[in-house]
């Protein structure tokens, strides 16, 4: 299935097996790396684009999105929904700081059982949901660009300016990690006719771990395009992913490997259960996803 929209995810895991830069990173892992990539997601016709070369466990990323929008930054409410995806910032932390060699089990049931604990360490810092819902302006007021974009679409949906972005320049030295998938930028189409307008959704990475960031981030941000079309009367039309640094782990090369010897399976439909009273209210219950038949799921490790 060669023209299988999962193919540009493979093309371009096979652009960085070949033509990748080879160079060091922060977590000194390694990478293979390249600049400036573009995906695009058709989801006009239910089209979920949750990858298939390997399983992905869209229940978890989808539920990131929906903390993301909580604005909450504490690792305990992702933990009460067996979300462990962030656990390794603050684990890190908490064991350099103490020198206690506490396993991450231990630890994640410290933060779910003990809320003063978890308000000490699991804490990420102004992360994306901060960023997004509870931006702190100079004029010491909280801006919430969600909300602002959501009234932009219902009020004047041709706009140029109907994004948010969690690129905060004086916060990002007290986050546990600079947001990676930083500008969503929304774009409504076929306007002033008689059926439903179309949404869109562009989303700028600055730094993409490919093998297992990726197929997080473009499952959960189809949600988010659904989720918002849903609110403000509108049908999904396409995700762009624009991403900067594209980069390969080096002891991700197996897992890549593996994924370029599969074949795409198609994609499964997504439909929201119910219309939520705003884009605070949806619950991962909402998501029926039907159809999803992948490959198996790969391990591999995560950088921290």
């Amino acid at each position: 299935m060669t023209n299988h929209p999962e193919q540009q995810y493979l093309d371009l895991i096979n652009h960085l097996i070949h033509k990748g830069d080879r160079r060091m990173d922060r977590t000194g892992t390694g990478t293979l790396s390249t600049v400036g990539a573009m995906m695009r997601f058709d989801m006009s016709g239910g089209a979920f684009p949750v990858y298939t070369t390997k399983r992905v466990f869209w229940k978890t990323a989808v539920k990131e999105m929906l903390w993301f929008l909580t604005g909450q930054t504490n690792i305990q409410s992702l933990l009460r929904e067996n979300v462990r995806i962030w656990t390794d910032w603050p684990l890190a932390a908490y064991r350099k700081a103490t020198g206690e060699e506490i396993s991450q089990e231990d630890f994640e049931g410290r933060i779910v059982a003990d809320d003063e604990f978890a308000s000490k360490w699991g804490d990420l810092g102004p992360v994306y949901g901060k960023q997004w819902r509870r931006w702190l302006g100079a004029d010491g007021k909280e801006y919430d660009q969600v909300a602002e974009v959501i009234a932009t679409l219902k009020s004047n949906p041709s706009s140029r300016r109907m994004l948010f972005h969690a690129w905060n320049v004086p916060e990002l030295g007290t986050m546990a990690l600079p947001p990676c998938h930083m500008t969503y930028q929304f774009y409504a189409s076929g306007l002033g006719r008689e059926e439903p307008p179309k949404l869109s959704l562009m989303v700028n990475q600055r730094s993409c771990d490919i093998g297992l960031g990726n197929p997080f981030n473009i499952c959960q941000q189809a949600a988010l395009l659904a989720m918002v079309a849903q609110q403000v009367d509108m049908t999904p039309s396409e995700l762009i992913w624009v991403g900067g640094d594209v980069h390969l782990y080096l002891d991700h090369m197996e897992m890549a490997e593996t994924l370029l010897s599969r074949e795409p399976r198609p994609f499964p439909t997504l439909t929201l259960a119910r219309k939520p009273a705003s884009i605070d209210d949806y619950k991962i219950a909402d998501f029926e996803v039907v159809g999803y038949d992948p490959h198996p799921a790969i391990e591999a490790p995560v950088a921290v």
